[in-house]
């Protein structure tokens, strides 16, 4: 396909259809404010986001319970009180023409106590002295997520997206190493994945036929097995249980290692699923123009713009006039993305990755 063909609209099975190709991912920065309250800079970040030409932006990870909080200065729905300034952004997307999604977070057995996190283990084994969630427990914090759907669609988003990667409690739950339950949530695959499929199931039931739900899903650590994710996977897909799968990959041309799939992309092995009305898309290292149009090629119905739209807010416009744009190469100096419009504390947050942020740049 042409870089062109990035520019056609896709229809979902929910809700308005997406005018491009381009997804924004979730992406975490530490600029809210205590208690999860939208600060400045979350509205600057999505007032620039929302102009940039995006189909459709969701925000960083947003704590569905205080207790599930993984990182400072993290968004939060969890409360009704957060409405005010979630809303704002809903407003602001909507005004710059994208769709708009909460991105659903509960950090699990990755909790942190120092910022008021209650550490919540599918499995008595994995923290010491830290004991596996009750039944109840399960049940609240799926009922948690679900409510916090609820609040995302009063506060005007068009959707949620469910945090279903990086051992975050979803991902837990579905992991064998991490789940070793023997109530109707761990076990068998069927039962792992009975968290996630609750969830999606309540989401649609409390929030009705025009909500969008979206999956982000990664295959990679905590002991998650590619060809148990790859069933549940076409299970999801063939009930339509949601309106696009987000792979997370940290590398969308990233190649098999081993098991049944060895020497396969991790990519086909997604694209390769039937997936009725659900849009499949991807992440990972997506830095220019060509590569998008490469991954329609490869079987997406759509990109992940990451670590390309915090360099580049307007990633959408710049390849729209450039099929050949690119990326500037990374690691840059502070000095480039203040100069962007980036807040400090966002900053201060990628100096965190590596090569990211040109090191003892100011």
């Amino acid at each position: 396909m042409s870089v062109d063909d990035l520019f056609k609209p896709l229809t979902l099975l929910h809700g308005p259809p997406m005018r491009n190709r381009f997804m924004l991912a979730p992406l975490t920065n530490q600029q809210s404010e205590p208690d999860g309250f939208a600060s400045r800079f979350d509205q600057d970040w999505i007032g620039q986001v929302a102009e940039g030409g995006y189909a459709l932006v969701t925000t960083c990870a947003t704590t569905v319970e205080a207790g599930g909080i993984a990182f400072a200065r993290q968004l939060g729905i969890h409360r009704d009180e957060h409405l005010e300034g979630l809303g704002r952004m809903a407003s602001t997307l909507r005004a710059g023409g994208a769709l708009s999604a909460v991105q659903l977070h509960h950090a699990g057995h990755r909790a942190q106590p120092e910022l008021g996190g209650v550490p919540s283990p599918a499995s008595s084994r994995t923290l010491p002295g830290v004991d596996a969630l009750s039944t109840e427990e399960v049940q609240r914090i799926r009922d948690s997520f679900i409510t916090a759907a609820r609040r995302a669609q009063a506060a005007g988003f068009d959707g949620v997206a469910l945090h279903g990667a990086f051992g975050w409690i979803l991902s837990e739950f579905m992991s064998p190493l991490l789940n070793d339950r023997s109530d109707q949530y761990g076990g068998s695959l069927e039962n792992r994945a009975r968290l996630t499929l609750e969830v999606m199931e309540g989401v649609r039931q409390a929030c009705g036929p025009d909500f969008q739900i979206g999956w982000r899903l990664s295959v990679e650590r905590y002991g998650l097995q590619l060809e148990e994710l790859r069933e549940i996977t076409a299970h999801v897909l063939d009930r339509e249980l949601i309106d696009y799968l987000d792979l997370a990959l940290w590398d969308s041309a990233q190649v098999v290692r081993e098991g049944s799939f060895k020497g396969q992309s991790m990519l086909s092995v997604f694209t390769s699923i039937p997936r009725r009305g659900v849009r499949v898309g991807v992440a990972g290292r997506i830095m220019g123009a060509q590569r998008c149009a490469e991954l329609l090629d490869q079987g997406c119905d759509f990109v992940l713009i990451a670590r390309a739209g915090i360099l580049q807010r307007d990633f959408p416009h710049q390849v729209r006039a450039d099929p050949c744009f690119d990326s500037v190469r990374l690691p840059v100096p502070a000095q480039y993305l203040r100069a962007g419009g980036l807040s400090e504390r966002f900053i201060n947050h990628m100096r965190g990755w590596p090569s990211f942020v040109v090191p003892g740049s100011r």
